[in-house]
């Protein structure tokens, strides 16, 4: 008995994880905090952003040109060079990963990685929460 043929329309897409990273100089300092970093100081962040999403016809889940022009938009013309306790309170690198997640509000968010230093880094999983009104 020969092979049945699926439809190409109930064959699933393969769904790919696409990531792109960036980075940008800040300052802040921590408000709550007791120890160094209670003062002025400043980082070169490392960003990373992963999407989640089904290879389309043309073989691409998200195209990286995409991540980056919405990255710049939202994201790092908001944060590079500046004084992050003016964009938003308590600048610690989870709140910095926070505040990133809900500025891609309505992207296929996998993760967000968000590295202070070369060693220390938080990561974000998943899209944010949608706010009831």
């Amino acid at each position: 008995m020969p092979p049945r043929k699926i439809s190409a329309s109930r064959i699933k897409a393969p769904v790919v994880r696409v990531s792109k990273e960036f980075t940008f100089d800040a300052a802040h300092r921590l408000e709550r905090y007791k120890g160094k970093c209670e003062a002025l100081h400043g980082h070169t962040y490392r960003l990373r952003i992963t999407l989640e999403a089904p290879v389309g016809a043309d073989g691409i889940a998200f195209d990286f040109y995409e991540i980056k022009r919405i990255a710049e938009e939202r994201v790092l013309d908001a944060l590079d060079h500046t004084y992050l306790n003016e964009v938003m309170a308590q600048p610690t690198a989870e709140n910095v990963a926070l505040w990133i997640r809900e500025r891609l509000a309505g992207l296929p968010l996998f993760e967000i990685r968000v590295w202070e230093t070369p060693t220390s880094f938080v990561t974000v999983r998943g899209a944010a929460k949608s706010r009831r009104k």
